[in-house]
């Protein structure tokens, strides 16, 4: 793979992240609410299920897994319902209930499970990964060193985007207090909500 070939890839992964999806959103979401150091554990659940999907690409099961595009569709649509249920508890559910309930609130595995999910609901990214890839692999050279690279770039691009629309909300949920602080966490419900309508207009080919 030549710089010039890595170049143009970067370029085509920037444009597709150029607008938020559900994960950007949900980041989003989890900043406002737990703050941005809390909420790269969201951040840390997406890439975990990006670099199972682009293994999974890797290692050939795209075609097989189009052929479930029922079982697909059930997996979205669960992920939809959870985001749904995340979302109108934030906002019609109270910021309060004591230590108990804020450390609930806020367990990183928690975090992580939410980013997991919301980019697991999309299992046909295996699909897109496997698509994808191959227009910037060469055959002249060793495929998993290449697809190595696509893969750690990917990965490496969407953190970045993750971790920027994080820390923009986290630093606006750092210095907003009292009632002020209780209606910023329904706007996070508001924006998980959006999560979940983004993932459910996306088709699940994409």
């Amino acid at each position: 793979m030549t710089i010039e070939i890595w170049l143009l890839y970067v370029a085509a992964v920037a444009a597709m992240m150029s607008t938020p999806g559900p994960s950007q959103l949900l980041m989003l979401s989890n900043s406002l609410a737990h703050g941005f150091h809390r909420s790269i554990a969201t951040a840390a659940g997406d890439l975990t299920a990006n670099f199972f999907q682009m293994l999974l690409a890797g290692l050939g099961l795209a075609a097989l897994i189009a052929a479930f595009e029922n079982a697909l569709t059930v997996i979205k649509w669960a992920g939809v319902a959870y985001l749904l249920f995340l979302g109108l508890r934030m906002v019609f559910g109270k910021n309060g209930g004591g230590e108990r309930q804020a450390a609930k609130r806020s367990s990183l595995k928690r975090l992580w499970l939410q980013g997991f999910i919301t980019s697991a609901s999309n299992p046909k990214a295996v699909v897109f990964f496997a698509a994808l890839f191959p227009q910037f692999i060469s055959a002249d050279a060793a495929f998993w060193p290449q697809f190595a690279i696509l893969s750690a770039t990917y990965i490496a691009m969407d953190g970045f985007m993750l971790m920027l629309y994080g820390s923009g909300a986290g630093w606006i949920g750092e210095r907003v207090k009292g009632a002020a602080r209780e209606r910023l966490h329904k706007i996070g419900g508001g924006l998980m909500i959006g999560a979940a309508v983004l993932l459910g207009l996306r088709p699940v080919g994409r």
